[in-house]
């Protein structure tokens, strides 16, 4: 049995001690990445105040550096969207969150019928679509936080429990990221995009129940039974 939903809209943490250039390559990876038609694909992320103005400048530069076009061609980054009709969407939801309050950093607009730009947007509203949904599409959403509690709680404030990145030095950061986050997969110093088949893949909430992976699916799709004897002696 597969894990019946794996939606998401899942979340990074960028700790003031992650390594920056490395967390900006795989953020821009995880978060355009098939256009970011994935459930695990990078949608938000949550920068310390220390580090924000200088991550979210790097952060910029390669997602403005991506190559946009035929996904055919070996040197190109992102294609378009599934559908004419996923773009227009994406579309309406970025007016939606730019009318609510929030920037566009980069991007924000259709580039062709089903081709949408590789966008950031910051100062988003938590209850924006591009939020609060899952977006699938290409799109990240910056925000600034604090202490690393609040980065947690604001992770968690999501329907969703799929997978979280958390990119850090700090070990206690780290073993309490696994305590707290609402989600089947912590990613330490890795996008929430990162899996392989065999490890027990799946989420919480409404991201799903059960967990993929071949070893993980046969226990769930396995009755156990139970024979117990008592031997008489005598």
């Amino acid at each position: 049995m597969n894990s019946s939903e794996l939606g998401g809209n899942a979340g990074v943490i960028v700790d003031e001690s992650a390594a920056l250039d490395f967390a900006a390559k795989r953020i821009a990876a995880g978060g355009f990445a098939f256009a970011g038609q994935s459930c695990i694909s990078v949608q938000r992320v949550y920068v310390h105040d220390r580090i924000y103005d200088d991550f979210t400048a790097r952060l910029v530069r390669l997602v403005e550096a991506l190559k946009v076009g035929d996904p055919l061609v070996p040197a190109t980054d992102l294609g378009p969207m599934i559908e004419e009709s996923e773009a227009a969407r994406i579309e309406a939801w970025v007016g939606e969150a730019t009318r609510a309050g929030a920037r566009v950093l980069t991007g924000g607009r259709r580039l062709g019928p089903a081709v949408y730009a590789p966008t950031i947007l910051s100062d988003v509203p938590n209850d924006a679509r591009v939020c609060a949904h899952e977006v699938f599409a290409p799109l990240v959403a910056l925000f600034r936080f604090s202490r690393f509690e609040q980065a947690i709680a604001e992770v968690n404030r999501s329907t969703y429990g799929l997978q979280a990145g958390v990119f850090t030095a700090d070990l206690e950061h780290t073993l309490r990221a696994f305590d707290e986050l609402e989600t089947g997969g912590v990613i330490v110093n890795d996008g929430p995009t990162w899996r392989i088949d065999h490890m027990p893949y799946g989420g919480v909430k409404d991201s799903g129940m059960g967990r993929e992976g071949p070893r993980y699916t046969f226990e769930e799709m396995t009755e156990p039974k139970l024979l117990v004897i008592n031997r008489q002696v005598g």
